[in-house]
């Protein structure tokens, strides 16, 4: 169940991420008060996941999957640079997140 409770974590960081520019330095009502549930979410699945999971590994694993997409995000969505080395970054970020949770203990 840990990694259930990490993996909707880091989605939730990732929305955070997204809602927190949305709230322009929370000036904004709606996307601060949606942007604040978000975080207190995401942070509670992630104290939840690190029952089972290392705390190192839980914390990386969380980070990356908010990390990689937010610059999937940026790419597709905000004209950022998608050149050759920024998408292997990418999947470098997305390969030690799937390491880490393969070789977990």
């Amino acid at each position: 169940m840990g990694w259930i409770y990490l993996a909707i974590a880091g989605f939730f960081e990732f929305f955070w991420a997204i809602g927190l520019k949305q709230s322009d330095g929370f000036s904004k009502f709606w996307p601060s008060v949606i942007t604040a549930v978000l975080i207190v979410a995401s942070l509670f699945l992630l104290s939840l996941a690190m029952r089972t999971i290392p705390i190192g590994t839980a914390y990386a694993v969380w980070s990356g999957i908010g990390a990689a997409l937010l610059a999937i995000y940026g790419i597709t969505f905000l004209n950022e640079s998608a050149s050759l080395l920024r998408i292997a970054c990418i999947l470098m970020i997305i390969g030690g997140v799937a390491g880490l949770k393969f070789l977990a203990h």
